[in-house]
């Protein structure tokens, strides 16, 4: 049995998971945002360089945090057993690569935004439980290997122990999710929450033209996309949230909750997307938001002539560094705290997160918003402008057809083509539809209440038999005209017109 590397290889990958239990569930019960292990993630998520990240994101979609914390457990099952196999040599060839691993845990945690002492703890007692936790299992091992007469009884031990390591390594990992209830805790707060000025409108009349498989006008809180760089939501009770607002100013601000939610409350729908969206790509969607205007708290602190921008800070650390002027002109730049009439979701920022209209997120949406510098561009950047990305990052007008899709087969004849156009903070003047490159044929558009909306839109062209290619433009109501030029998402927006292929019969 000695002799064999599955039995040492299963110590190793025992200890290791027994590990990873004990530390998550220490994170659990301190009520730490993060265990290990999704620390490590979001460092890696720093590290890459914005390409790949762009790669990553239109590959994997939503899958590709969880798809990159699965890679890194994968990793370290691979580690655990190479540190088990190791110990068939000596006791400390394993301790080093315990040591290793609880050293990178470590790195990443300490370099979260706000990390202090307390938040090294999961790493440690997960080191201390690899060590221990491996000993034990190896002891028997060892046994076997100096009295090869005992290798039945210690085979016994061997199992008997795994089977307890294995049954408590799961108990504690339960016990520390059970006990570490902080964002349920929260979830509950922010369903209770009740914010006087906001509330429940449904879209305004004539917004849908009623065409069967268009996105809705209003995007439901549930299918609104999701695109962040942190792994683990931050949770945040209302009354432990505030915000700063300091800089170029002659008046700091210091803002609670309370005192933030009695101000006077602006509502507007609004149209939010991602600078990674390709051509006819989903991270788009339209809500209803309800905050305080960021032009009113700037406008009384009495902002120097030299500053150009603001350098906004997430709870999770993220960053973004938003044009002064975008959030101090007549548009409704907001500290949103409500999203289609009820408390933002955690996912998209509870309890406060900036909403900018016109600006794609990576310059301005920053969810669980805590600190706003006011500053200049040539003294700060941000998150993804180090990455590659464009300092500044103003919507660049888009079209999509959502019906019919790419692929479908329809009847041959007249058929409905329909979708969705937005060109936020100009607003959307025309589009039209072309088929098989033959003359530009214009929509119908839906009825919005502002430009910082998308609208629907709608035609009936006639398909004649066989395979056929549609394609779709807009224009905005400053003149300009979608370019069929195609770029990619980065540096600063995806161009290029939606096209789609269907077969008529």
């Amino acid at each position: 049995m000695t002799t064999r590397r599955p039995p040492w290889a299963l110590a190793g990958i025992l200890a290791g998971l027994a590990g990873l239990a004990t530390s998550y569930a220490t994170a659990m019960v301190l009520t730490i945002r993060e265990s290990p292990v999704v620390a490590v993630a979001e460092l890696v998520i720093r590290l890459t360089p914005g390409a790949v990240a762009e790669r990553a994101i239109s590959v994997l979609g939503h899958l590709d945090k969880p798809a990159l914390v699965a890679g890194i457990v994968v990793l370290l099952l691979a580690c655990f057993a190479f540190a088990g196999v190791l110990a068939r040599r000596t006791w400390w060839l394993p301790v080093v690569v315990w040591t290793v691993l609880a050293g990178i845990g470590l790195v990443a945690v300490v370099s979260q935004r706000g990390a202090g002492p307390v938040d090294s703890l999961p790493v440690v007692v997960g080191l201390l439980t690899w060590i221990t936790v491996h000993s034990a299992l190896t002891d028997a091992l060892r046994r076997e290997q100096r009295r090869p007469e005992l290798g039945s009884r210690e085979r016994r031990v061997f199992l008997m122990v795994a089977g307890v390591v294995s049954v408590a390594s799961l108990g504690i990992a339960v016990t520390g999710r059970l006990v570490g209830a902080g964002r349920r805790h929260v979830e509950t707060s922010r369903r209770l929450l009740r914010i006087p000025g906001v509330t429940r409108r449904q879209a305004p009349a004539d917004t849908s033209l009623g065409l069967a498989g268009i996105a809705p006008w209003q995007t439901p809180n549930e299918d609104f996309y999701l695109i962040d760089t942190t792994i683990a939501k931050p949770t945040i009770e209302p009354e432990e949230w505030s915000l700063r607002i300091h800089g170029l100013v002659e008046r700091e601000l210091n803002l609670t909750y309370s005192e933030l939610v009695a101000r006077p409350m602006t509502e507007s729908w609004i149209t939010l997307n991602c600078v990674s969206n390709e051509v006819g790509g989903g991270l788009v969607g339209n809500a209803r938001w309800s905050g305080v205007r960021l032009a009113t708290l700037l406008s009384g602190l009495g902002i120097s002539d030299e500053a150009d921008c603001v350098l906004q800070t997430s709870h999770d650390g993220w960053f973004c560094a938003t044009p002064l002027e975008v959030l101090t002109d007549e548009r409704d730049a907001m500290l949103a705290v409500a999203m289609n009439g009820r408390p933002l979701p955690i996912e998209h920022g509870f309890p406060v997160r900036t909403v900018v209209p016109g600006l794609y997120g990576y310059v301005s949406a920053t969810k669980w918003v805590v600190d706003l510098e006011v500053t200049t561009f040539d003294k700060a950047v941000g998150y993804w402008t180090t990455k590659g990305w464009s300092a500044e990052g103003p919507v660049k007008i888009a079209s999509r057809i959502d019906v019919p899709r790419s692929g479908d087969d329809v009847e041959a004849g007249q058929v409905s083509v329909g979708g969705v156009a937005w060109h936020q903070h100009t607003g959307i003047a025309a589009v039209e539809v072309q088929v098989d490159g033959g003359p530009w044929q214009k929509a119908e558009l839906g009825k919005v209440p502002s430009v910082d909306t998308w609208v629907q839109w709608a035609v009936t062209v006639d398909v004649p038999e066989g395979d056929h290619e549609l394609r779709v433009r807009a224009t905005g109501k400053d003149g300009d005209v979608q370019t069929s030029v195609v770029r990619a998402p980065d540096p600063d927006g995806a161009t290029g017109l939606h096209t789609i292929e269907i077969s008529a019969s």
